[in-house]
């Protein structure tokens, strides 16, 4: 499920208004449908039928719709909705969500706001998944699946999960933190029906159990495990057998501590793979004793169902051209921890011909990105990460290589592109070159910078980017902007649901222009902006249709904070101070920093202030 289509609503229950009132505007039905509705056969038929033509309804949005259409249409929609998006742990508690849905076999829940993931957050700040779990376990016996992201999990939650739900088939946890080995130990031993474990991206402990070898002894129904965050080493033997008894196993992702000569053994056994995480891929032993190696590239293309390449830990760029024979097939390709040259990759890159997902390191240069313009003519999405994430790198790439793909991949539609510098003119080029984009993320990592060949303002890029791509739904700017660019933003941007903000803006004015121009907003993230109290307030009409608003390192008092939270009593305001605070008291009188706000988190909840909040955390 991507984060790109998530709805605001912390439920998914409603439209635009403020979800407290949402169940207070249904209708009851019966003066829709006057004396029919009257008898009780009638509505008994009415409820039958309703209920079977809801059952097609799988868009959480139509369903939103349908539940929100009368007191009838209310109460069937949530007696059929099986499935259970929660946008934000803290809009809703588990108990209101357990005593209205009954039959829920599948919940994703959200917890930490995305910019946690950059360390502008302080730790402990919560997102707990136990008082979930102990919900659900008393609520939904036949839950089949669980996905988290940003969530803290314990071994304990882990545990009341594998005890609780006899059929449970799928664990995902995203980001996630406060568990470890043995907490996927008893999800392996006890959940006997698992088919999905994927663990990416999360920050798991090393309690030395052998988790792997807690799987059923027989024939497993396991089609995914993933699990490349692991930073451990696992039983290799158990791994192996583990595959080779999993028959209907699609995905796998393994971490660094599988050599490229394991992995082999792995893919051997199961040729019927559709998605790889290769993890290490070198293979030291043989290096230093100098011994025969297998042939990898046999491998490779005896997996003729292989479609998506991830991983390359570690990786030694001689054993590239082993990939070669699964590359004419592959739709993904995810480069993103390999350091490889633009000539390491070219090689590669003539062989995919079929891409449409590509994630690499800007080590590739321009000249790599070259290829990737001139061989994939389908690629649809584009990520380039730095290797020197400092702001004050020397960054490889640049506006040449970001017009190469602008000209050579019309298809585009998602790109994420970090660099230290770019021009006006590329960015242009790519609006008209590309306007079926709906996700535009430009990084430019040092701060305030310029057009670097005209030394203008930004503006009039971004301005292209919101004007010609007609269906840009997430959009994250960055470098020298004035107000001018945000006037574009408002002005054009009406379909922008996601608006990132860095190092930019002028004035309040900016802000002003995006909160009564984006009428679709749903989430908005500032950093290290200019934006102050006036700029916050101006939004006060539209924050009840978001789903949160963060802001870190601007302008905002604790007065204009606590004016917002006044105004708007569904909502809440959270302001934290960071642990390094205490040095920054060295530098600044102390009533100014009492009166400053370092990072604001403001979301709306069906239920108040949460009960949970750490000492740094002030809820106004």
């Amino acid at each position: 499920m991507s984060e790109d289509d998530d709805r605001s609503l912390p439920l998914d229950l409603g439209g635009g208004g403020a979800v407290a009132e949402s169940a207070s505007k249904t209708r009851n039905c019966t003066g829709c449908y006057g004396d029919l509705a009257a008898s009780g056969s009638a509505e008994n038929t009415l409820h039958n039928v309703l209920e079977n033509v809801l059952h097609f309804l799988t868009s959480r949005h139509d369903r939103n719709a349908a539940s929100l259409v009368c007191k009838s249409w209310y109460r069937v929609e949530a007696l059929t909705r099986s499935e259970l998006f929660i946008g934000n742990c803290y809009a809703v508690s588990p108990r209101r969500v357990t005593s209205r849905f009954k039959r829920v076999r599948s919940v994703t829940i959200k917890g930490r706001p995305r910019f946690s993931d950059f360390n502008l957050m302080p730790p402990n700040w919560g997102a707990h998944f136990t008082p979930w779990v102990a919900a659900m376990a008393k609520s939904y016996p036949w839950l089949e699946r669980i996905y988290l992201k940003r969530m803290s999990v314990t071994d304990d939650d882990l545990a009341l999960l594998a005890e609780s739900f006899p059929g449970f088939k799928e664990l995902v946890l995203f980001c996630c933190e406060g568990f470890g080995t043995s907490g996927i130990a008893v999800v392996a031993s006890r959940c006997r029906q698992l088919r999905v474990l994927d663990l990416i991206e999360s920050d798991i402990a090393d309690d030395e159990v052998d988790w792997i070898s807690c799987f059923p002894e027989k024939e497993t129904y396991l089609e995914s495990l993933v699990f490349d965050c692991v930073e451990c080493p696992i039983n290799f033997e158990a791994l192996e057998m583990l595959v080779s008894r999993s028959p209907l196993l699609k995905k796998l992702g393994v971490n660094r501590y599988v050599s490229i000569a394991q992995l082999y053994h792995l893919i051997v056994r199961a040729p019927q793979l559709t998605h790889l995480g290769t993890g290490s891929f070198c293979n030291p032993e043989a290096m230093i004793h100098g011994e025969p190696e297998p042939d990898y590239a046999a491998a490779f293309a005896a997996c003729k169902s292989l479609v998506c390449l991830s991983g390359f830990k570690d990786i030694l760029p001689d054993y590239l051209p082993f990939i070669y024979p699964a590359c004419a097939n592959l739709t993904t390709l995810n480069l993103s921890y390999a350091n490889i040259s633009a000539e390491q990759l070219k090689p590669v890159i003539s062989h995919c011909h079929k891409l449409q997902t590509f994630w690499a390191l800007d080590s590739i240069c321009d000249e790599g990105l070259q290829a990737v313009a001139s061989t994939c003519k389908d690629l649809q999405e584009l990520r380039v990460f730095p290797v020197d994430p400092r702001e004050d790198g020397e960054g490889p790439i640049s506006e040449v290589g970001f017009q190469a793909i602008s000209e050579g991949c019309r298809k585009l539609q998602y790109i994420l592109y970090f660099c230290q510098r770019m021009t006006n003119a590329a960015v242009i080029a790519m609006s008209k070159n590309c306007q079926d984009l709906v996700v535009f993320r430009l990084c430019i990592m040092g701060r305030h910078q310029p057009d670097h060949k005209t030394g203008e303002p930004m503006d009039e890029g971004f301005g292209a980017i919101v004007i010609n791509c007609k269906k840009l739904t997430r959009l994250a700017i960055s470098g020298l902007l004035t107000d001018r660019a945000f006037s574009y933003i408002g002005k054009y941007g009406k379909l922008v649901r996601t608006l990132s903000v860095a190092f930019a803006g002028d004035s309040d004015l900016g802000l002003k222009f995006v909160l009564e121009g984006c009428l679709r907003l749903q989430k908005l993230e500032i950093r290290d902006s200019p934006f102050g109290n006036g700029g916050l307030q101006s939004g006060l009409h539209h924050y009840y249709n978001m789903r949160f608003l963060w802001m870190s390192a601007c302008k905002l008092s604790r007065q204009g904070c606590q004016e917002v939270a006044r105004a708007m009593p569904h909502l809440v305001v959270e302001v934290m101070r960071n642990e390094n605070d205490e040095e920054v008291d060295n530098h600044i009188q102390v009533e100014d920093m009492e009166n400053h706000v370092q990072v604001l988190y403001m979301y709306r909840s069906l239920e108040g202030p949460r009960d949970d909040a750490p000492k740094f955390v002030d809820i106004l």
